[in-house]
């Protein structure tokens, strides 16, 4: 999460707006979010993150790293999963990919 707060302003700059979930209780949460900008929903439960199509993990009670870029008419135009933390997405690459679909346009 600390990533994408470092990337905030070119984040800012392509319009995008970066939320994150846990399965946290809101202290631990908002322990998290006091230092993002952007806004951290806290006591997801299994039902919501298969709502938002996160990769929950029943043996921990968790949602995984569950990326999602949506695009302006609401559509997942790319997600990325990862049990663990290589394989995440980073904000630079998420710059990278918003960039891309903004230069189809």
């Amino acid at each position: 999460m600390a990533d994408f707060e470092r990337e905030s302003e070119v984040l800012a700059s392509l319009d995008a707006k970066v939320y994150a979930a846990s399965v946290d209780d809101a202290d631990q949460a908002s322990e998290i979010a006091s230092n993002l900008s952007y806004p951290v929903a806290h006591g997801v439960t299994r039902a919501e993150a298969d709502k938002i199509g996160a990769w929950w993990e029943d043996r921990r009670g968790i949602i995984q790293p569950s990326e999602f870029i949506v695009g302006a008419d609401g559509k997942v135009v790319s997600s990325t999963y990862s049990s663990g933390p290589v394989g995440r997405l980073l904000a630079t690459d998420a710059v990278k990919i918003i960039n891309m679909y903004e230069s189809r346009k």
